[in-house]
């Protein structure tokens, strides 16, 4: 069931240690299949070197396990909230990779300064705000994912592709996993290169311009994007 997918999900979720994403087991990653809805998952505290197909899980939309004999991740339920409401997204990372969460842990966004940031995020990464403590003791995965939901109430997730859960850490998604795989190692990278502007720069001398942020982003994301062959 799902080979080609499991295979996609296997890789990108290898590829968190060798991209220097993770330590030991802090992430994962999910794929939907567009046509049957099915999600497949890496099992919970699995190691990654010696990960195998075995160690993934098909669920169905509602989380209920069709196949596989393991455990999801703990974080299944805020992939599940964000599959259900960003139609177009068939592939989410999560991480605990070191700038992104420095970010989520000093509850900022990422600033947008240059245009390395604006080819992928076209503007400052969001931050949700902290959960309550009735969302903490109650579904807190299941909350997560709402409360990145109620961030994005009026951002569009197929334009801005990535989200920091306050004191958490990001959650990053796109077209596949492979593809959200690509996206979460960019704002690792942009989460670092913004850190360390930050704390070297001249505040008031921080930011890019609109007509460069939208110049850039529309090179390899608008509707006449010529970055890249076709």
């Amino acid at each position: 069931m799902l080979e080609e997918l499991k295979k996609e999900v296997l890789n990108a979720n290898k590829e968190l240690q060798t991209s220097n994403l993770v330590v030991l087991t802090w992430g994962n990653v999910s794929g939907r299949d567009p046509k049957s809805g099915l999600i497949v998952i890496k099992a919970s505290g699995v190691e990654y070197g010696t990960m195998t197909e075995e160690d993934l899980v098909v669920v169905d939309p509602e989380g209920k396990i069709v196949e596989g004999d393991k455990h999801p991740s703990t974080d299944l339920e805020t992939h599940l909230e964000l599959y259900k409401n960003f139609k177009n997204v068939n592939g989410i990372v999560h991480t605990h990779s070191h700038f992104a969460v420095i970010w989520a842990q000093m509850k900022e966004s990422i600033p947008c300064y240059g245009t390395t940031h604006v080819d992928y995020f076209p503007g400052p990464v969001p931050v949700t705000r902290e959960m309550t403590k009735e969302e903490i003791e109650g579904e807190f995965e299941k909350n997560t994912g709402k409360v990145i939901l109620e961030t994005f109430q009026d951002i569009d997730p197929d334009v801005m592709r990535a989200v920091l859960v306050c004191n958490h850490g990001p959650f990053v998604w796109g077209k596949s996993a492979s593809d959200a795989l690509h996206n979460a190692i960019v704002l690792e990278n942009v989460a670092k290169l913004d850190y360390f502007t930050k704390i070297g720069g001249d505040g008031s001398k921080l930011g890019v311009s609109q007509p460069l942020l939208k110049r850039h982003y529309d090179r390899k994301f608008g509707e006449n994007a010529y970055y890249g062959q076709e």
